[in-house]
C-alpha cells in the first residue's frame, strides 16, 4: 500500500531505499543509526558518508546500501526538538522527510522505509513526530506514486490520543464477545462469506443529508460491485485519483477494480474505499455485500471498523494508527 506503519527492524526491510536518522556530521551513531551502519558494513558506509559530510538539519544525502537489502541509504539530519521554537522544529522535521522523498524519487526508487525521525535522543514528542511524518509523506504522495513504510521498533511508539483510545476500548468491551477479545492476527483478516455472517443493523443511524443511503438509491443487490462502486464515486463528485489516494490504495490496484472485468478486491480494500467515500455503516455493509463480504460481530478488526464507520473520523491514517495499536491489519492495498 502507498503508506503503512509496520513494526520491525529497518535494516531488514526490502525496499529500494531506507532512511538513516543521521547527525549533521554523518558519523556512525547509536540506536537505529548504528544498526544501519553495522548492517551495511560500517567502514564502507562511513567512507561514503565522509565524502558528503557535513549536511544541514533538514537536508538529505544518498549513499549505496552496501550489505543492506536496500539499494540505497538516504541520510537525513532531523532537528533536536526545541520547546522554545516548536514551529521551527516542525519545519525542519518536515524538511527531513521531504528532502529524503525527493532524493529517493530522483534516484528512481519505488519504495522507501523511514524510522520515526528525531523521536529518540533528539527529544521530539512521539505523537507530534508521527503527525509531522504523516503530513509530509501524504503531501508527497499527493503528487508521486511510491510505497512508503514507517518502521516502528516498539509498537508503543505510535501514541494514540487518549480520548480516541479509551472510546475504542469501551466500544470493544461493549460489542466484542469476551472470548474474542484476544485473537490471533491471522484470524482478524478472515474474509467471511455473506451467507455465513450477516450482521443486522435494525437501529443503524440514519444517513445525513450529505450522506444519502446509496443502497436504496441504486437498486438491487445483484448489481456488479464495480458498477455500484463507480456510482458511489460519481455521486460523491470525486475523481479516481482522489479516491485511491484517500483510500491508501495503489493506482494499479484501483485500475484493476474499476476495469469492469468483475475483479473483487479484498475486504480491507473495500473498507478503505468506504472510508475514502465517507460512507455510513449501512452504506458500507451494502458495498461489502456486493463483493460477498459482511462485517462479523465476532471479529476484532470488523468491530473496530464499525466504531469508525459509526463515529468517525473518516481519516485512513488515524484509523490505521489505531489498528496498528491493536496489532490488526491496516487499511489500504497494493
Amino acid at each position: 500500500m502507498p503508506f503503512e506503519i509496520i513494526q520491525g527492524d529497518i535494516t531488514r526491510i526490502q525496499t529500494d531505499a531506507i532512511v538513516n536518522a543521521a547527525n549533521p556530521q554523518l558519523q556512525m551513531g547509536g540506536g537505529v543509526c548504528g544498526a544501519i551502519f553495522m548492517a551495511a558494513g560500517s567502514r564502507k558506509l562511513q567512507a561514503a558518508c565522509d565524502k558528503l559530510a557535513p549536511i544541514h538539519t533538514g537536508e538529505a544525502v544518498i549513499t549505496p546500501g552496501f550489505a543492506l537489502p536496500a539499494r540505497f541509504v538516504i541520510h537525513t539530519a532531523g532537528p533536536v526538538y526545541s520547546r522554545q521554537s516548536p514551529d521551527e522544529s516542525e519545519r525542519l522535521l518536515a524538511s527531513a522527510y521531504r528532502s529524503s522523498l525527493k532524493l529517493a524519487f530522483e534516484h528512481g526508487c519505488h519504495s522507501i522505509a523511514f524510522p520515526l525521525i528525531s523521536s529518540g535522543i533528539y527529544g521530539y514528542p512521539r505523537r507530534d513526530a508521527l503527525e509531522v511524518a504523516t503530513c509530509a509523506i501524504r503531501g508527497f504522495l499527493e503528487i508521486h506514486d511510491m510505497d512508503v513504510k514507517l518502521v516502528i521498533f516498539n509498537r508503543s511508539d505510535v501514541q494514540i490520543p487518549p480520548g480516541t483510545l479509551s472510546a475504542v476500548d469501551d466500544w470493544l468491551q461493549e460489542h466484542l464477545p469476551e472470548s474474542q477479545t484476544i485473537r490471533r492476527l491471522s484470524d482478524t483478516i478472515a474474509m467471511e462469506p455473506l451467507q455465513d455472517s450477516v450482521r443486522l443493523q435494525p437501529s443503524a443511524a440514519p444517513a445525513s443529508p450529505f450522506h444519502p443511503d446509496f443502497s436504496t438509491m441504486f437498486g438491487k443487490l445483484d448489481e456488479p460491485f464495480d458498477v455500484y462502486l463507480l456510482k458511489l464515486i460519481d455521486r460523491r463528485g470525486m475523481s479516481d485519483v482522489q479516491v485511491y489516494r484517500k483510500a491508501n490504495l495503489d493506482r494499479r490496484l484501483f485500475s484493476k477494480i474499476r476495469s469492469g472485468k468483475g475483479y473483487h478486491p479484498g475486504k480491507r480494500t473495500i473498507l478503505a474505499l468506504a472510508v475514502a467515500l465517507e460512507l455510513t455503516l449501512k452504506e458500507t455493509e451494502a458495498l461489502l455485500e456486493r463483493a460477498g463480504y459482511a462485517l462479523s460481530p465476532a471479529d476484532k478488526f470488523d468491530v473496530v471498523m464499525e466504531y469508525f464507520l459509526e463515529h468517525g473520523p473518516r481519516d485512513i491514517d488515524e484509523i490505521n494508527e489505531v489498528l496498528f495499536h491493536y496489532d490488526l491489519p491496516l487499511l489500504g492495498g497494493s
